[in-house]
């Protein structure tokens, strides 16, 4: 029966010392199973993993004889080797992931494996390591392929264990050593269920913080400063910018960096008549009119007490329910509809608009005095055109939302789809910018989307296409038909041969010569020696 002992030296002539140390191991009938050797500062530690073939080997002997050698400073035995405690670190870290990782050397034996991936692949507790991946039951070996050089990003499988079925993404990367020679592979799997279930936590993420603004513009920076810096105070918040910049999203980051504890609740001020919205902002008592409920009903300044209440569209609000706004907002106190009992609010109030108030001030438009009452914090949302260099991480923002809303794998713009982003004038601002990324990712059939998917309104306009037919009216099936059409148009014009368009649109050659068999004459070719 052998003897292990672990061994840590200081020592300080490496070279003699080891040559000394060797001479008395190999004396004492010692193999040596593993050797590290580190360095700190001026001090250097060897630490030995020995094996005897003798059961009674005498330690103290074993370290009174190391001790005697001059380079040598002290001699200790130790449970574990400095490489196990880094293992055994990796492993907890590795163990801890939420993705399935596993590794193989050059020789194809498996190097690492988690505790997630040994349970998406139904491997158990198995000890794995050292073994040809080749060898072992699992549903997919395209790791192997990766020793070649070759990777794969996303790829999804399928693995049924008993009556179940699970699915995952893999993407296989190679290990290079420092001269850049292939040493091994690791592949991440991750579950479709748990990204889709991530994904959409974010996409529908129910409250909006300055930290989630996207863009680096100092346009938009100095706008969140300022709203950051006045969202503690109790002040009116004026929000202006045009339609579709985001004023809600910014009302709503306010209302979260103002701490308070109320809820924050919208309201379009356009969007409903104008009795409506009176019963609306101060509720009625039963009875009130004909229609009230019985038991009345309350209003949104007392549902969004200690919150904040956001008034979109302020603008719009008629002469009589400004007056009655002016002195809810001065006094802290309303009277419901057909009550002449006052209820005193505790409610922030946030408006927005994208209006000239002051214009429509002069113009006895909107009252003067709740004008200035509104606009002691005014905010200003700069539009699209003016924060053109946030268009890449907008473009991404929306892009991840839309595939994790559709359930599809990641893609990327192209360089030449974000050019034509940015050389838009953006009317609609962030709203069309989102639902111009939407069109696109639908309308791609790539990973890559490129310029001919990325379609604005106008482009989209029947009155633009010469082939038009009867507008609206047209089926379905013929626009889209026609759409189609005008993108294989566009990827041939900006191709050299039909080869390139057809990667550019994501199909193969030989689909695209079908749609052009098709579509022929209406598609005017590019005919090129490259076709």
């Amino acid at each position: 029966m052998s003897t292990n002992i672990k061994l840590k030296l200081q020592v300080f002539d490496r070279v003699g010392a080891m040559s000394q140390i060797a001479a008395l191991l190999a004396e004492n009938a010692l193999n040596i199973l593993a050797m590290e050797v580190e360095k700190s500062g001026t001090e250097t530690f060897v630490y030995l993993d020995l094996e005897s073939a003798s059961p009674s080997l005498n330690q103290t002997e074993l370290f009174s004889a190391l001790e005697e050698i001059p380079n040598i400073f002290s001699a200790a035995a130790i449970r574990t080797m400095p490489q196990e405690r880094r293992e055994k670190r990796f492993q907890v870290v590795l163990d801890s992931v939420s993705d399935g990782i596993l590794s193989i050397n050059e020789e194809g034996e498996l190097t690492t494996i988690n505790r997630v991936a040994r349970k998406m692949l139904g491997c158990g507790e198995d000890d794995l390591i050292g073994r040809k991946l080749s060898d072992l039951d699992l549903p997919d070996t395209s790791l192997h392929a990766c020793l070649e050089g070759n990777t794969y990003r996303n790829v999804k499988r399928s693995l049924t264990r008993g009556t179940q079925r699970h699915q995952y993404l893999a993407t296989g990367r190679v290990i290079h050593d420092s001269k850049e020679r292939i040493v091994g592979a690791v592949e991440v799997l991750q579950d479709i269920r748990a990204i889709r279930e991530s994904a959409s936590a974010v996409a529908r993420e129910p409250q909006v913080t300055f930290d989630d603004m996207v863009g680096q513009s100092q346009a938009l920076r100095q706008a969140i400063a300022f709203a950051e810096k006045i969202a503690t105070t109790d002040g009116i918040v004026s929000i202006l910018g045009e339609s579709g910049t985001g004023k809600e999203l910014f009302a709503s980051a306010i209302h979260v960096k103002s701490g308070c504890s109320g809820p924050f609740i919208p309201i379009n001020c356009a969007a409903l008549p104008d009795s409506l919205l009176e019963s609306e902002l101060f509720g009625y008592v039963g009875g009130a009119f004909s229609g009230a409920k019985k038991e009345g009903r309350t209003g949104l300044f007392e549902a969004a007490r200690d919150g904040s209440l956001f008034l979109d569209e302020i603008a719009e609000m008629s002469a009589p329910l400004q007056a009655k706004m002016l002195r809810v907002i001065q006094d802290g106190k309303l009277r419901r509809i057909g009550s002449n009992e006052e209820i005193t609010v505790n409610t922030r109030v946030i408006t927005a608009t994208n209006r000239d108030l002051e214009q429509m001030v002069k113009q006895e438009r909107f009252r003067e005095d709740l004008y200035y009452r509104i606009n002691l914090f005014p905010v200003y949302i700069p539009p699209l055109r003016d924060r053109l260099e946030d268009i890449p991480l907008l473009a991404e923002h929306f892009l991840f939302q839309i595939n994790a809303r559709l359930g599809r794998q990641a893609r990327q713009l192209t360089e030449g789809a974000l050019a034509k982003l940015k050389s838009h004038h953006w009317p609609g601002n962030l709203r069309e910018l989102r639902n111009v990324i939407e069109r696109a990712a639908i309308l791609s059939g790539s990973e890559q989307i490129s310029s001919a998917s990325i379609r604005f309104s106008f482009e989209l306009s029947p009155t633009d296409d010469r082939s038009a037919g009867t507008g609206s009216s047209e089926p379905l099936a013929s626009q889209v038909e026609r759409l189609e059409r005008r993108i294989i148009d566009e990827a041939l014009q900006s191709s050299p041969s039909k080869r390139q368009a057809a990667r550019l649109l994501g199909m193969s050659h030989t689909a695209l010569l079908k749609r052009l068999k098709k579509y022929q004459p209406s598609v005017e070719t590019k005919e090129t020696s490259g076709n």
